[in-house]
């Protein structure tokens, strides 16, 4: 019990901070409100569920450890990160503002969460090296394996009401910007300048 609840309050504290995820969470949201942040964080948290399945199955250590197989999995998600960029720019008009606009179907949305998360090596390692911490059966075994399975599932439950929280913010922040004329222009280029300081970010760290 002290395990899980250590656990608990150390997921807490790293979901809480907003990261890469939180940020293309609010953007979407603000962008097509909150439900569409909403499908975003249930995309996002599917990928999660992806790279814990990795670390238990051991294809988070192989990237790990490979160079090449790390830097094929940054690279394209970074492209992933520069085509939503230019989508936005080019197709604002799916940055529904209460315009009437035509926004990005949900099945789109959720797309784009689940493929940003599964593309980012780094958070392979980060589940990689956070789970096995909180893991008492031995290295290795079928033990092992079902803690960090259960632990997987506390940790996307967390991550995707916390989550529904970026979501929330972003819904206001949409709210806000539909109140003002030329919204929707203005914003189609902020929300590609946000993706394009992700895949910066990327690159980089």
């Amino acid at each position: 019990m002290n395990t899980i609840l250590a656990f608990v309050a150390a997921s807490i504290a790293l979901i809480v901070i907003p990261g890469p995820n939180g940020i293309y969470i609010m953007t979407r949201s603000a962008a097509q409100g909150y439900r569409a942040g909403l499908v975003s964080a249930l995309g996002v948290e599917t990928g999660t569920l992806a790279h814990i399945a990795f670390a238990v199955l051991g294809v988070s250590a192989l990237i790990a450890a490979s160079p090449v197989a790390f830097n094929v999995l940054k690279f394209a998600g970074v492209g992933y990160l520069l085509y939503l960029a230019a989508r936005t720019v080019l197709r604002r008009s799916e940055l529904d503002l209460g315009g009437g606009a035509a926004p990005l179907p949900l099945r789109r949305v959720f797309r784009d969460g689940v493929v940003v998360n599964v593309l980012n090596p780094k958070v392979a390692l980060f589940f990689l090296a956070f789970l096995p911490q909180f893991v008492t059966a031995d290295a290795g075994t079928a033990g092992a394996r079902a803690e960090m399975i259960v632990l997987g599932a506390v940790f996307f439950v967390l991550a995707l009401v916390l989550d529904a929280g970026y979501a929330v913010a972003g819904g206001a922040a949409r709210r806000w910007l539909g109140r003002r004329s030329g919204s929707s222009h203005r914003y189609g280029y902020a929300i590609g300048g946000i993706y394009l300081a992700l895949a910066a970010y990327a690159v980089a760290v």
